[in-house]
This record gives C-alpha cells, structure tokens and sequence, in this order.
C-alpha cells in the first residue's frame, strides 16, 4: 500500500528586492547611484530598482536605511521659484519673447504662474526646458 501525503498550500509572502536610502537625502535634492543599496524585503510601494530613482527628486526628507517610496519622489524641478525664465508666446508664424520671474518650482511638463516682468501681469505656462516657459494656446498638454 502507497503511503498517503497530503499536500497542503500555504500562501507565502513574496519576497522581493526594495531599495533604502544609505545617506539623509534631504526634500528637493536629487537621488545619485550611491545613494540607495538595495536590501530584501517585503514592501508594498517602494522602489526595486536603482533605474527607478536615479535622476528623481525627493519630495520630503529620507533618512538612511529607510525605504525608498515612489510617492516620495518627483522629476527633478528644472526651474525654481523666483528663477528668470524667457516665456515663449505662439500662435501660428507669430513669436513673442519676453522676461518673466516665476512664482513656483517646476519639472519639465509640469504648469507654473510666471510673472511678465515688464508688465507685471501673471500667466501660466508649460515648462519646455531650462529656463523656457510657453505660455499662450500652445499651453495645452
């Protein structure tokens, strides 16, 4: 007679690889390749991957050997506030550049309110790269 064994199927936690912080990476500060070791664990939300991270910017302040959370990181802000920014007006062949200050920090994409420096009006605009703002019907993503 074959003896009988019963198989029985408990569900494990996956283990997966989580990254952690191994220096204070302070709010608005750029995440660097030495700045994170992976480590083994269980956590929902964090980063995997170096490649996830590098080059992000943290929103708030990451203490060493903490976890790495997506929500805690941004695209890096390519215009801080009260920066000179040339603001780009378009419409059809017509070009208008002019000087503006701009009121918030902001990443490539993102909406920020820039000041007209000549005639102290504010608008909004889409960033387009360092230091250049679009504003006008062209804001539109």
């Amino acid at each position: 007679m074959w003896p009988l064994v019963l198989l029985v199927l408990v569900p494990l936690p996956a283990f997966a690889d989580a990254l952690v912080a191994t220096r204070l990476i302070r709010a608005t500060e750029v995440v660097r390749a030495g700045d994170v070791a992976v480590q083994r664990g269980q956590l929902p939300g964090v980063a995997s991957d170096p490649v996830q991270v590098v080059g992000l910017e943290a929103r708030v302040a990451i203490y060493p050997g903490r976890p790495l959370r997506l929500a805690d990181l941004a695209p890096a802000a390519v215009i801080e506030r009260n920066e000179t920014v040339t603001m780009l007006y378009r419409q059809g062949g017509l070009t208008i550049r002019s000087e503006g200050r701009a009121l918030g920090r902001a990443a490539l994409g993102d909406t920020v309110t820039v000041m007209n420096l000549a005639s102290r009006q504010s608008v909004q605009g889409r960033v387009t790269s360092f230091g250049q703002v679009d504003v006008g019907p062209t804001t539109t993503p």
